[in-house]
């Protein structure tokens, strides 16, 4: 200024600017603080649902479990209706008419959305009684506790089954084999040597009917899935599994069956009235991919044998003869070859070979047209059927029917499509089986039962490949191994060890009838899929497929085991802790079994 006085205007500003900067500054720091007690707060509350996954603790660790279990409230479930006593939650009789009657599509899994889920107890019907114990239950069973006559009465002239008295009684017949069901295996093991050496060893019954086929195999040496849908031929899959003959709820209809391919030795329809050569024959392409290899198709019934046998099929030799030179032709088409027929029993036999299905890739005309490498051979869970022929890879091949040991040395080989799975390998497999005869050992102290009569029909609710199983493959047990649809695809090992299976999701039902297993093992399912299913609704599961008086073994991070045991007792189950055979903290063992009860509803 030409006053020579400094202005004040500089002084302002810069005192404005020194006080905006020291709020800046101060509200940098509370926000950073109170932002530091945030995440603090948010580090608490996460780290209650986090739960350790390890599963090789050593005995001698001291340390404890940092996490808190996890807490749930108590709940009591109530009863369900007397009506739900066979309430197949995913193949419900009362939901088909939401669905399409093409190619019977109905009769396939179609489940409840969560807001219609039942969460109550399945009652048992009026009268059940503990079931007749293996072997004596395969000829007979309680009639209470199947109380369902169709068959019987539909059926009474071929001999599946007969009432008398409180009983039902099982005399092994069946419609194409009516000297009985052990004359008709003699018959087939006649035309395939290969069933009589151990060569065959896996095999599925489609269109079972009472499973008397699958029955008589076991005595063979040939473990059986029996197939059948809920239909009009009411409850032919409860009979099976009360019979104790492996069995479970299915139909080819649009939908890929839920196995691996290449899997069965042998499948097998015995007049299962599925139309063979309808729809461009891809009920055939399904029965192509579940079958290894090398491995067999048994057909009879319409139309083999249909010079003899077409008037009692109420149609003409012509329309008979018409349907197998296209059953014949399809299956040639599909690279099966006839391999023996005897009267009523035709039997096809898959190639192979590579020469066929280079065959089939090269010919741009060809039907059913090779698959490409786009279409995944072993997605079998909702997946639609295709229409093509799955080409075996040369790892298949090397897993054929010729080519992989006989039963019983293939339990212990480990299977070529073992190096398929992440971190899969033949150590890996001495190794799982090693654990499990420890486990199994342990098992049998803690529940004494397992090994005995008392037990037939185990569930392996979520395998890797198949220890449990094969550790108890001496007793008189079958298991079936599941294997979580969202899990590493080892299904295709358990069926190459000889062992059978199915894939599932365990946020859905099982496909079976209520009361139709003795025991069920859960090893850390919770661990691996609490963030995907709601707890209670696996146990109510649990609860309905189990028969009264059966067990449940569960073997969980220690974290589950509070809720497991509230869960339980909502259940009416009794349960008790047990320590693992190495004695961690981070793992328990529970060991419960089901009450019988009935219904408040019912009249005794």
């Amino acid at each position: 200024m030409k006053s020579g006085k400094q202005s004040s205007q500089p002084e302002k500003g810069s005192s404005r600017i020194l006080s905006v900067t020291v709020l800046f500054i101060a509200l940098c720091g509370f926000s950073f603080y109170l932002g530091g007690m945030f995440c603090s707060e948010r580090v608490k509350i996460e780290a209650k649902d986090v739960t350790s996954t390890t599963r090789k603790a050593v005995a001698s660790s001291p340390v404890k479990p940092t996490v808190s279990p996890l807490q749930i409230k108590s709940i009591s479930f109530p009863e369900c209706s007397s009506e739900l006593q066979d309430y197949t939650p995913c193949t419900d009789p009362k939901r088909w008419k939401r669905y399409g009657v093409h190619r019977l599509s109905f009769l396939e899994r179609h489940c409840p959305p969560v807001y219609e889920k039942n969460e109550c107890l399945i009652p048992p019907p009026d009268g059940y009684k503990p079931p007749i114990r293996w072997p004596k239950s395969r000829e007979q069973c309680w009639y209470k506790n199947v109380p369902y006559d169709w068959i019987n009465k539909q059926k009474s002239n071929q001999h599946w089954l007969k009432k008398e008295g409180d009983k039902f009684h099982f005399p092994g017949g069946g419609t194409m084999f009516p000297r009985g069901v052990s004359h008709y295996v003699d018959q087939m093991q006649d035309l395939i040597p290969e069933m009589k050496d151990g060569t065959v060893r896996t095999a599925i019954d489609t269109g079972c009917g009472v499973a008397s086929w699958g029955g008589d195999l076991l005595d063979r040496g040939i473990l059986t899935i029996s197939l059948a849908p809920r239909d009009n031929h009411e409850a032919q899959v409860q009979f099976a599994l009360e019979r104790g003959i492996p069995a479970i709820l299915g139909v080819i209809s649009t939908q890929r069956l839920p196995f691996p391919s290449n899997s069965f030795d042998m499948a097998h329809c015995s007049r299962c009235l599925i139309p063979w050569t309808e729809f461009g024959g891809i009920y055939l392409l399904e029965i192509h991919r579940i079958v290894r290899p090398g491995g067999f198709w048994v057909l009879s019934g319409p139309p083999v044998n249909y010079n003899r046998r077409w008037r009692g099929w109420n149609t003409t030799m012509e329309d008979q003869k018409s349907d197998y030179n296209k059953l014949q032709s399809l299956l040639t088409s599909m690279c099966f070859k006839k391999y023996a027929q005897k009267d009523d029993i035709a039997v096809w036999q898959k190639l192979s070979d590579k020469s066929c299905y280079d065959k089939i890739a090269k010919n741009m005309e060809a039907y059913p047209p090779k698959c490409d490498d786009s279409i995944e051979p072993d997605s079998a869970w909702y997946t639609p059927l295709r229409p093509c022929v799955v080409a075996p890879t040369a790892k298949v091949k090397n897993s054929g029917l010729g080519s992989i040991p006989k039963w019983p040395e293939r339990l212990k080989v480990a299977p070529e499509r073992i190096s398929d799975v992440h971190g899969g390998s033949a150590s890996g497999l001495k190794h799982d089986d090693g654990k499990w005869k420890n486990r199994v050992k342990h098992y049998k102290k803690v529940l004494p039962a397992l090994g005995t009569d008392k037990i037939r029909n185990v569930m392996d609710m979520n395998t890797v490949y198949g220890g449990f199983a094969a550790a108890l493959v001496k007793d008189p047990v079958w298991v079936m191994n599941v294997v979580s649809s969202y899990s590493a695809n080892t299904l295709p090992v358990v069926f190459d060890r000889g062992l059978i299976g199915t894939y599932h999701d365990w946020c859905e039902a099982f496909s079976t009838y209520p009361r139709t297993y003795d025991l069920l093992h859960l090893d850390s399912l919770f661990t691996l899929e609490s963030h995907r299913c709601e707890m209670k609704y696996v146990l109510l599961e649990m609860d309905r497929i189990l028969r009264p008086g059966g067990y449940v073994i569960i073997r969980e991070s220690s974290y589950f085991m509070d809720a497991i045991t509230t869960l339980a007792k909502g259940t009416r189950w009794n349960c008790r802790r047990e320590e693992t055979e190495y004695a961690v903290e981070s793992e328990k063992i529970m060991v419960c079994q089901k009450k019988l009860w009935f219904s408040s509803n019912q009249t005794s």
